[in-house]
């Protein structure tokens, strides 16, 4: 090749751009609006983080100034030196992670590798966008812009603030109640509403009232209608007896209509998605978990594939957002569209401009990016929780730019004697709205007939007297507590998830009919945090942080400012609460145990919780316990342990079935004198170093191993069967199973590729 051709092929590899995302679910959605031009990679997420072992956290006691260690993420090296090295052949860098502080840390971190080894550091730009469509990323690039460094330091504020609380309180909880537990800034505050809420509910007194309703005609019509008055004046019955003396005195009067009232209702359409209420919307819709909704979402938003099942195309915006405007583009679109479907009596004169107050505006409200890919276009392509999700989506999207439902409405009062009833009865004259976003409410309608009049006569054809009893505010599903963190300002869009799903991981609330009830762990956990870090670990405080993260990604306030009027306070109460007795939580409890009559106290161990003896380690009374609708603890008789076949090859006593916290296992029933504990094994050894492979199981599921570890590190993930493969003679196959329980078998060796189904 001449010098030249050799000169032309460099300056074209130079003329390169390279662009970075986020998800590699991106590339091929991008990669279909960008010419040969752009290579697209991936960061598969964050790359860089605080150290996994340490605080990374260094604050200088003299200048309170605050610095952070950050590290490579496990298996990230190869990530980093492959993008640096697309890098150093390219042009241009465009860093085009999601549009929050999130995704622009992760930009901050991989532009930060990359100019060690790119030349021309004014060539790499940050851009952003709010929908994957060709449009979207053109501008964006015409866009471009540099690292957003304010939405960095607020991004650094959150992490710093997280890692402080976990970190170190993390390790008293450790300490003082059982390992494994932690604490979280936000995460903890959340926890602490549903234990207020279970505390408001055990110590809530119903009171008794009663409704008085009748029934009275006129021809052949009915009106149901509700004692309203007693003497001009509202009443409350609260017995029985009162209630009996009130139906005898209504029965000995004669009635009429006193006054109708008929007026127009208008009802009007809800505002479009943000990430709080699309996620109540699908839990309450569609049953979808906060986590299921997220995930759904995601993929929508990165794309799926429709017609061409090689062209993946993006169907939302961005789905972590608290904004309710939409673009004129969409409005245009939604707007065209429900004039073109329904006519102009749906389409307001105006477009329907919904806001939020403190919502980051640069970001849109959730919605379809194209809505003519209808939910009946979407469904014929998608998975079927997709189609749910987004077609939710979608009804709201356009539903939000439509007219109001109107109601005609009429209300009756009917009097006699001292007594005045009261019906209100409405029918829907004008759907709008409702016609694309009906709900359950809508299709109840009480129906007041037509032809009447006031000071028409009425018979009174029954009475009766319904008995209530007031209620206490309802456990938090998972709706309910994103509506509650959203509105007490705790959190944010992107965090939602994420609280809701380490608090049950962490087994601090259990779910009773998909309601949240806190564990035992749960309230010793929060009682000890509110007691020791009160002005930390409390509602008003949390909120008031997110403010000031907020304007510290707005360049109103410091970063280092908000983090050491946090952090001096809380070193103070930290190290008071670190110095006090270190003796584990128990919870007291009025039951006596069956062995010595002490008293019982609920502890904390690997496995959960369990009632043990006070006096132990004198008695070693332990048992399972369950609670009653009161909250109070009862005994569960302990169930007779399963034996098994298998001899303990130390006391030759039959092995038992034991339950551990990953499962069951077979252990000798002489414990604590005999500590043998079962394991299988397989028949090969190991590959490596020719040990005895044996079952394990993690959090993560069942695995086989090398029982030399650490020293071996040989795993296999998953079931095995000791079968030899046909092909390449590997001595086991992997075992797996499907939705439907269908056994496939496969050789371990990739470049084999064998596979069967299991007989």
């Amino acid at each position: 090749m001449d010098k030249k051709k050799k000169s032309t092929k460099k300056n074209m590899i130079q003329d390169a751009k390279l662009l970075i995302v986020e998800s590699p679910a991106k590339i091929k959605t991008i990669s279909k609006f960008l010419g040969p031009d752009f290579k697209i990679m991936s960061t598969f997420g964050h790359i860089k983080d605080l150290p996994p072992k340490k605080l990374g956290i260094i604050r200088d006691e003299k200048t309170k100034a605050i610095d952070l260690e950050y590290v490579p993420m496990k298996d990230k090296d190869k990530t980093i030196a492959d993008i640096c090295k697309q890098a150093s052949k390219s042009g241009e860098i465009y860093l085009a992670s999601d549009p929050d502080r999130e995704g622009e840390i992760i930009s901050w971190h991989i532009g930060q590798e990359i100019a060690k080894t790119f030349k021309d550091k004014s060539k790499i730009y940050r851009i952003t966008f709010n929908e994957i469509t060709k449009q979207a990323i053109l501008d964006a690039i015409n866009d471009k812009s540099t690292i957003n460094m304010k939405m960095v330091r607020a991004q650094q504020a959150r992490r710093i603030l997280d890692r402080w609380v976990g970190y170190q309180v993390s390790p008293i909880l450790w300490k003082k109640i059982s390992k494994g537990l932690s604490a979280g800034r936000v995460q903890s505050v959340a926890l602490l509403l549903i234990c207020n809420r279970e505390e408001e509910i055990l110590n809530f007194k119903p009171e008794e009232f009663w409704s008085i309703l009748g029934k009275f005609n006129i021809d052949k019509s009915f009106i149901d209608a509700e004692l309203f008055k007693i003497n001009k004046k509202e009443f409350k019955i609260t017995n029985k007896e009162e209630a009996d003396k009130i139906l005898a005195a209504i029965k000995k009067e004669n009635y009429s209509i006193e006054k109708i009232t008929d007026s127009k209702k208008s009802r009007n359409p809800l505002a479009p998605f943000m990430t709080s209420t699309l996620q109540q919307d699908a839990y309450n819709k569609l049953g979808f978990s906060v986590d299921k909704t997220m995930f759904v979402a995601q993929k929508l938003y990165e794309g799926v594939p429709l017609a061409d099942k090689d062209k993946p195309e993006a169907l939302i915006t961005y789905m972590r957002t608290d904004s309710l405007r939409l673009s004129d583009t969409a409005l245009d679109a939604s707007r065209n569209y429900i004039s073109k479907n329904f006519g102009a009596d749906y389409l307001p004169k105006a477009a329907n401009v919904y806001s939020k107050k403190g919502a980051q505006d640069a970001h849109e409200a959730i919605r379809p990016i194209n809505f003519n890919v209808t939910p009946e276009i979407a469904a014929k392509y998608l998975p079927k929780d997709h189609a749910k999700l987004y077609t939710l989506i979608w009804q709201r999207s356009i539903a939000c730019q439509m007219n109001p439902a109107q109601y005609f409405q009429r209300q009756v009062l009917i009097s006699g004697g001292n007594f005045t009833f009261k019906a209100i009865g409405s029918t829907l004259i004008f759907d709008g709205f409702l016609r694309i976003y009906p709900s359950k409410s809508d299709e109840q309608e009480l129906i007041i007939p037509k032809d009447i009049k006031e000071k028409d006569l009425l018979n009174l054809k029954n009475i009766e007297g319904k008995q209530h009893f007031t209620k206490p505010a309802p456990r938090y599903n998972e709706s309910s507590l994103v509506k509650e963190m959203e509105k007490q300002g705790i959190g944010r869009p992107s965090t939602y998830a994420t609280i809701i799903s380490t608090i049950q991981k962490r087994k601090y609330v259990d779910k009773d009919q998909k309601k949240f009830v806190p564990t035992e762990l749960g309230k010793a956990v929060i009682k000890m945090l509110v007691e020791h870090l009160p002005d930390i670990i409390n509602v008003t405080f949390t909120a008031k942080m997110e403010q000031d993260l907020d304007k510290i990604a707005e360049g109103e306030i410091k970063r280092d400012e908000v983090l050491n009027d946090f952090y001096e306070p809380f070193e103070k109460d930290l190290k008071t609460w670190a110095g006090k007795d270190t003796k584990r939580e128990a919870i007291k409890t009025n039951i006596k145990c069956p062995k010595c009559k002490s008293e019982l106290v609920v502890r904390f161990g690997k496995a959960g919780e369990f009632l043990g003896c006070s006096k132990f380690p004198t008695c070693d009374f332990t048992s399972q316990f369950k609670k009653d609708e009161q909250g109070n603890i009862e005994l569960v008789k302990a169930q007779e342990q399963p034996k098994s076949d298998i001899k303990c090859p130390n006391c030759g006593k039959n092995l038992v079935q034991k339950i551990g916290r990953f499962g069951p296992f077979y252990a000798c029933p002489g414990y604590p004198e005999c500590k043998y504990i079962h394991t299988d094994s397989l028949k090969m050894p190991c590959p490596m170093c020719k040990g005895k492979i044996v079952k394990r199981a993690s959090k993560r599921g069942v695995f086989w191993g090398c029982s030399n570890y650490p020293k071996c590190k040989f795993i296999i993930s998953g079931d095995v069967q000791e079968e030899k493969c046909p092909k390449c003679k590997s001595p086991y196959l992997l075992k797996r199973k499907d939705k439907d329980d269908n056994v496939t078998l496969s050789c371990p060796n990739k470049d084999c590729g064998f596979t069967k189904k299991s007989e």
